[in-house]
């Protein structure tokens, strides 16, 4: 199918050439700014489907809104008709759509040009009203609040909320592609005479300034922000696209002594801790043991030796674990263990525990195997 997009740079646009082209689709017209009025016509004489992307929303003069948005419809609909061509043609617009201001009124027009062009030529038109989209590849104080909150909140710059309680429909940019490609399909999602993309996401500022906020502070802390969550798990997925590309990383900090070290990686306040364990050779750690607290070992590196003996009672049981062979470990409630290096290299451990380490509660008491 050949298909034409308009806006082919701009943030939905240049998610949906990603998406389409993951999906198979490569005979794809890309027009944006620095295209000519002769592509366009070019590429409106055989397409076959047409996502009219393109508009503006922040322009320098309010005259530029009703350029970008309504007469750039009206010229795209005037190709087409002139070049006999029947493509049908999905509209980008925006719930501002239904306010009476410079940015509304142009996008209303847009809508209306295509409504009367499809009545006019009997082609299928699919007018989109989007609200507040965000994602990866959105730009900072221009496509949405989000993009503006995560570029500034990861460069370490101020944001500014001047009423938190504000409450804002969001639309997951994945999601949006989504619904266009099956609006390709023909499976467009419609609601009376526009259409609509399902998932929404209500939130106060505040709540998202908070959890942009959170993200940051979570290197700190290493707590993993809840995924089961799909808002934030989106937002979160949002936020790490605006981290400065100096600053993937961050150092975690060791507790090194003579028997090797100990390092926090991962915690949650429901999903517990997961920490990496280093000891090296002949070196015995734990000897202690747990009422409620439950753990899981992974040998990932080395040869070891995970001992256990259930309290009160004289029978050792031994599991031998290597890195060559990946194997979890289970530690079971009321056995003291142990964990030894029996290699001549460091061992390695991920070591998962089903709660993060309270020292109010620490649930270990000390009791050799």
């Amino acid at each position: 199918m050949r298909i034409l997009i308009t806006g082919s740079e701009g943030f939905v646009g240049k998610n949906l050439v990603a998406g389409l082209k993951n999906r198979g689709y490569e005979d794809v017209y890309l027009y944006d700014r620095g295209n000519s009025t002769e592509e366009l016509e070019k590429w409106t004489q055989d397409c076959e489907f047409v996502f009219h992307l393109a508009g503006v929303n922040r322009p320098e003069t309010e005259e530029e809104f009703m350029e970008g948005n309504a007469d750039l419809t009206s010229q795209l609909t005037e190709l087409l008709e002139k070049n006999h061509n029947q493509a049908p043609i999905m509209i980008s617009s925006s719930i501002q759509a239904e306010k009476d201001n410079p940015y509304g009124k142009s996008k209303k027009a847009g809508e209306d040009y295509i409504f009367e062009y499809g009545e006019r030529n009997d082609v299928p038109v699919y007018v989109y009203r989007f609200s507040n989209l965000y994602g990866k590849w959105s730009k900072p104080n221009y496509n949405t609040v989000i993009a503006t909150f995560c570029h500034n909140i990861a460069h370490g710059l101020p944001i500014q909320v001047n009423d938190s309680t504000v409450k804002i429909t969001f639309q997951y940019i994945d999601d949006v592609i989504n619904e266009l490609i099956n609006c390709l399909e023909g499976n467009a999602t419609k609601v009376d005479k526009f259409c609509d993309v399902q998932e929404k996401d209500t939130r106060t500022l505040g709540e998202v300034a908070q959890l942009v906020e959170s993200f940051k502070e979570s290197r700190k802390t290493l707590e993993v922000p809840n995924m089961g969550d799909s808002f934030t798990k989106k937002l979160y997925s949002t936020y790490l696209s605006f981290l400065p590309e100096d600053d993937f990383s961050y150092k975690l900090k060791m507790n090194q002594d003579d028997r090797g070290s100990f390092t926090e990686f991962l915690r949650s306040p429901d999903r517990g801790q997961v920490s990496i364990n280093v000891s090296k050779p002949g070196i015995t750690k734990g000897q202690h043991w747990h009422h409620s607290k439950n753990e899981k070992f992974l040998v990932v590196k080395g040869n070891g030796m995970i001992r256990f003996r259930k309290v009160g009672e004289d029978k050792v049981i031994e599991y031998p674990v290597s890195g060559e062979e990946l194997e979890v470990v289970d530690i079971p409630t009321g056995y003291t263990h142990s964990i030894v290096n029996t290699g001549e290299e460091e061992m390695v451990t991920v070591m998962w525990v089903n709660e993060p380490f309270d020292t109010d509660n620490a649930d270990t008491y000390y009791l050799e195997v």
